[in-house]
Parts: C-alpha cells; sequence; structure tokens
C-alpha cells in the first residue's frame, strides 16, 4: 500500500503537471516535474517506495526512451511485491508509448503480461482497453 502523504502528493502533481501541459506552461511544468521526480528518488529503496510514483513520473517523462526506462522501473517494482492492478497498468501504459514508436513485439509483450496481471484483478475498464490494444495488434 502506497503511503498516504506520498499518493496526495503525487496525485496533486500529476493534476497540476497536467494543467500546465494544457497551458503550455513549460516553466511550471518542469519545476513539477522536478518535484515529482524528487519525491520519486527520495523515497526510492525505503519502505515509500511504490510504483505508482514511479508511473506517474513516466507518465510525465517528454523522452520516449527514459519514459520506457521509467515504466520498467516501476513494473519491476510492482512485480515484485506482487500488485497486480499496477502490473496490468503500468504494462499497459508501456504497451501505448511502445504502439506509437513502432516496437509491435515490445508492446505485445507488455500487453501480455498486463493482461495476465489483469486477470487478477476487478478494473474490467483496464482489461477492456488491454484487450482493445491486444486485439489491434495481434495478427488474424
Amino acid at each position: 500500500m502506497i503511503n498516504t502523504k506520498i499518493h496526495k502528493a503525487v496525485y496533486e502533481l500529476a493534476e497540476k503537471l497536467m494543467k500546465a501541459a494544457h497551458h503550455e506552461d513549460r516553466e511550471s511544468f518542469e519545476a513539477l516535474y522536478g518535484e515529482l521526480e524528487a519525491i520519486c528518488i527520495d523515497n526510492e529503496y525505503t519502505e515509500k517506495d511504490h510504483p505508482e510514483q514511479w508511473e506517474t513520473l513516466a507518465d510525465f517523462t517528454e523522452e520516449s526512451d527514459e519514459a520506457l526506462a521509467l515504466y520498467q522501473k516501476a513494473l519491476d517494482k510492482a512485480a515484485a511485491r506482487p500488485l497486480p492492478d499496477y502490473v496490468a497498468s503500468i504494462g499497459y501504459s508501456m504497451a501505448t508509448l511502445q504502439v506509437e514508436l513502432d516496437e509491435s513485439d515490445a508492446a505485445l509483450k507488455s500487453l501480455r503480461q498486463a493482461k495476465a496481471s489483469a486477470a487478477h484483478i476487478e478494473d474490467d475498464e483496464l482489461k477492456a482497453e488491454i484487450d482493445a490494444l491486444l486485439t489491434t495488434l495481434t495478427p488474424r
């Protein structure tokens, strides 16, 4: 379970980052991103380390290679615990980015792992999103 204070801070930063991105406020975006990154780094390898913070950081990382590395870090942390909700969510996010980068094989691998974890969760919307993306990538 994620620490409540950290969850709240990450959630609030994510909302502010979305607002800054929407308003194309580069200065605020970069400052907020720095705050989120600091939370991740400060909590890494402590009992407060949680895949949610890394997944959120990846969501706002603009360089694709860096974002994929952060998603992988989040995925590794989620799989180690195990936290199937996060494994499914992170795998789906990774696959979506991999599809954008024309990395279909990697996307399929991420989606299959996400689908396997999704079998153990109750989030029907996420399950449907995984299935829909899998359908578009699976050759007939």
